[in-house]
């Protein structure tokens, strides 16, 4: 069964003949291809590197009702990726300049901003609203968010991911396949993945990824897998940028799912930042923080301080960090005995969350001095007291 029913298939205005005629004579496709791509109404989670050339394709590909999700504004980072934005669009919210663009490239669709933040207080309304997800969040409570809306709602989620040079793609449809949960049943520890903001991204790596989330949109619509077509329901596909290469992997179904098994357990949307271990228990000790300004304080009087930085080597060589003790965050723990627990330490990292997993980690593994996180990390530094040296 189609996902666009035949009674919501529109005619085709003379404009559309123009525009989609290269469509049209693809067999694939077609007058009825066409007519539910005009009917179709997807929503993109996020307008950022994946939504970025997502919103592109599909506004040009003639999408009749695109839904944007993003609750942040444009900044100077985006442009090296997120060509949906320009200069000229720095400090609004996304999903209006993303709208603007999309207009831009095809005023005949409809473009629906939502601009807030995904929640599971909001999702099922917001997503039940549309006929399939393309999925293009980079954290892994919204993840499971859209996962498990998805398949509460029936519908199809397009999947993509990326991390400095890999990318991954995959659709996770509960009807007819597995879904995100049957791929990682549990998330990562904290700390563990770092986000592209800390950890890079190609530029160009969200273009391919998203595009190629952008094809099985077009694909599902249209109905590939009912024109003899293979949609990546049941397949990752895996794509390093750096070698160049493609790897597939077949994915199974997990009977033993909690949201899409024989016995599901979990029928409602849950607390996501508690489930990925965001939210910091009743019983954890909270994380004291130093200002960039307050630490130069202290430096300036000479105080003693054991300055530890929890950043990767490529990292040091943007912005070394005058005086710090070099400890990148996997060598933290077996490197405790190093530190002096009658000093106070400063951990630094570039936006202050890694040096947050370093204080917590090393709490735990017993290490008794007091330990303080640094702000905002050496980006704050830079901006607030160096002056000289760019924040990246």
């Amino acid at each position: 069964m189609s996902l666009i029913p035949d009674d919501r298939l529109p005619e085709l205005s003379e404009r559309d003949f123009a525009r989609y005629s290269r469509h049209l004579i693809l067999p694939e496709v077609g007058l009825e291809g066409q007519q539910r791509l005009k009917a179709a109404r997807v929503l993109i989670v996020g307008t950022g590197g994946l939504g970025a050339p997502l919103a592109l394709y599909l506004a040009a590909a003639g999408v009749g009702t695109l839904g944007l999700v993003d609750f942040d504004v444009v900044e100077t980072s985006n442009l090296q990726r997120q060509i949906i934005h320009s200069n000229r669009d720095l400090d609004r919210p996304k999903v209006a300049s993303a709208r603007d663009r999309i207009l831009g490239i095809n005023p005949e669709i409809k473009v629906i901003p939502h601009n807030v933040k995904l929640t599971r207080d909001n999702a099922l309304e917001i997503l039940g609203q549309y006929d399939l997800v393309a999925d293009g969040t980079d954290n892994f409570p919204t993840r499971y968010l859209v996962n498990d809306a998805c398949v509460l709602l029936g519908i199809p989620a397009v999947y993509g991911s990326i991390f400095q040079f890999e990318g991954q793609a995959s659709v996770f449809y509960a009807k007819q396949g597995p879904c995100y949960r049957c791929l990682y049943p549990a998330p990562p520890p904290p700390g563990l993945v770092p986000s592209c903001g800390e950890g890079g991204v190609l530029g160009v790596l969200p273009g391919i990824i998203g595009s190629i989330q952008a094809n099985e949109v077009l694909k599902l619509i249209v109905g590939a897998d009912e024109k003899e077509g293979s949609s990546l329901i049941g397949r990752l596909l895996l794509f390093d940028a750096w070698n160049l290469k493609f790897r597939e992997l077949a994915l199974e179904k997990d009977p033993a799912c909690p949201i899409c098994g024989a016995q599901p357990t979990l029928t409602a949307l849950t607390d996501y930042e508690e489930f990925c271990g965001l939210t910091r228990g009743a019983a954890e000790v909270p994380v004291e923080t130093i200002s960039a300004l307050e630490l130069k304080a202290r430096l300036d009087r000479d105080e003693p301080l054991q300055l530890i930085d929890v950043r990767e080597p490529h990292e040091r060589a943007i912005f070394r960090f005058e005086g710090a003790r070099a400890i990148p965050f996997g060598q933290l723990i077996r490197r405790k005995n190093e530190f002096d627990p009658a000093l106070d330490a400063v951990f630094i990292c570039k936006v202050g969350q890694r040096s947050i997993y370093a204080i917590r980690a090393l709490r735990n593994a017993g290490y008794t001095g007091r330990m303080l996180n640094l702000k905002d990390g050496s980006n704050a530094w830079a901006r607030d007291v160096d002056g000289k040296t760019g924040q990246y």
